[in-house]
């Protein structure tokens, strides 16, 4: 029997769990600075991307666009920001930021620039709804 996936503690810490899609799941950073998602797939043991079987790996490049055409809709960036670090958590994660030239670290990467601002209640569950409806999760 394979192990069973859990989400690392670190993520669990930081974020709100918006819910899962076929393969990810699907959080949103609590960091009021940047509208700021993660894709985690739910893999035990995955770190790198290639980690994935080919099948997974697409579903992954499927869920990156959707949950990227959702937050732009929802937020109307000046810019998206996609990448896959794991510096700090091994876990294999994917960010997903939408940015603006007036955002606190713009043109900068956002690891670091500003200590994290806390989530208003009421700004962040509209957030959650508008895309959740956009993810098609509700």
């Amino acid at each position: 029997m394979p192990p069973a996936w859990s989400l690392h503690p670190q993520l669990e810490k930081d974020t709100i769990n918006i819910g899962d899609l076929p393969l990810s799941r699907v959080l949103v950073i609590n960091d009021a600075n940047y509208p700021w998602l993660l894709l985690v797939p739910r893999r035990a043991g995955a770190i790198e991307i290639v980690d994935l079987d080919e099948v997974a790996q697409a579903q992954l490049m499927t869920e990156i666009a959707r949950v990227a055409r959702a937050l732009q809709d929802v937020t109307k960036p000046d810019k998206l920001n996609i990448a896959a670090l794991g510096n700090v958590v091994p876990q294999l994660h994917v960010h997903i930021i939408a940015r603006r030239r007036s955002d606190a670290a713009w043109p900068r990467p956002v690891w670091g620039a500003v200590p994290a601002l806390a989530q208003d209640p009421q700004e962040v569950e509209a957030f959650i709804g508008d895309l959740r409806r956009k993810i098609w999760l509700s």
